[in-house]
């Protein structure tokens, strides 16, 4: 992997058990690799804890994938030449989005702690580091988007520390957007990652305030997530994926083509992983009525598409891994 470019997608979110084994879930990572030329994809998936203040993530339950389907998908897209992140994602059974997980952070008698959290979640990423390793995955994502947890510093090194000894790939944390600044303890892990949803109008402010990040660490870079749902008005909120408005393909369309000009005046900005190619797709008649982030049968497909097989076949001098 000298000088490589990540040009990656997301694949099967929410990684719903049952529906990663099947002859639609082989058929939907067979297309995203034909049509997008990725040389990337992330298998990423959600396990559950109850509500933002709940201690105990439950991986091993329904809803989310089996060890078995993990397994499979993985080795799926090893046959297919990709290189694999595998990216567990904590998510909450009530629907509170998982950057609100949150507690006390002095110690209160009766009330849920910190140590209670990081003991359950520990046990959740180590469970997935030994598979990563076991199947040759070439990046861990350790956690997503969560944004109140980042400040736990010595929680965090204590974890990647565990993670490296059973696993012997990059290490990788996906911060939020507009987070990357605030992350004090990037040093401990091999490369930096965010989710880069940022407003069309706005991508030269913020990679001018990552760039100083990047900078200072002196660490690789890519967006862990990025994208936009096609629908009118989402290029200027493209994280919001319940904004109201029709669907609208060319908004998709437009939004990539901006961020991957924008990105493209950078050396530092090591490639993409799109955000996201579900396991079962919806019919190609029917995209141009779906509003969401996927761009399968969309005219955001041929964008990708093309840009991938350009920057995968002429690497920036500085792109994000060296070997």
């Amino acid at each position: 992997m000298n000088n490589q470019f990540i040009g990656g997608m997301t694949w099967g979110w929410t990684g719903v058990r049952g529906t990663w084994e099947g002859d639609e879930a082989i058929r939907s990572m067979h297309e995203m690799a034909k049509r997008l030329h990725v040389n990337w994809t992330a298998i990423t998936f959600a396990a559950m804890q109850a509500h933002p203040q709940a201690t105990i993530i439950s991986y091993q339950d329904a809803p989310t994938v089996t060890d078995s389907e993990v397994r499979h998908a993985i080795l799926e897209a090893k046959q297919l030449g990709l290189n694999v992140v595998l990216k567990p994602v904590v998510n909450c059974a009530d629907g509170t989005w998982r950057a609100h997980i949150n507690f006390f952070d002095h110690d209160v008698p009766c009330e849920p702690k910190w140590s209670e959290w990081f003991s359950s979640y520990t046990e959740f990423i180590l469970h997935y580091a030994v598979i990563a390793e076991e199947t040759g995955c070439e990046m861990l994502c350790i956690g997503c988007e969560m944004v109140q947890t980042d400040r736990r510093e010595s929680e965090w090194r204590a974890l990647i520390a565990k993670v490296r000894a059973v696993y012997t790939g990059i290490i990788t944390y996906n911060c939020d957007k507009y987070q990357e600044d605030h992350v004090t303890w990037w040093d401990a892990v091999d490369v930096i990652s965010s989710s880069g949803y940022y407003p069309i109008n706005d991508w030269e402010r913020q990679l001018d305030r990552i760039e100083a990040v990047v900078k200072r660490h002196q660490k690789p870079f890519f967006f862990m997530e990025a994208g936009c749902p096609s629908r009118q008005g989402s290029e200027y909120l493209p994280n919001d994926w319940g904004l109201a408005g029709d669907p609208d393909e060319s908004v998709q369309q437009r939004y990539l083509e901006t961020m991957f000009r924008c990105c493209d005046s950078r050396d530092w900005v090591g490639g993409f992983m799109l955000w996201d190619w579900p396991a079962l797709l919806y019919r190609e008649d029917q995209a141009s009525s779906n509003d969401d982030y996927c761009m399968f049968g969309k005219s955001g497909e041929e964008v990708v598409g093309a840009y991938y097989t350009h920057k995968i076949k002429n690497p920036s001098q500085s792109s994000v891994l060296q070997d």
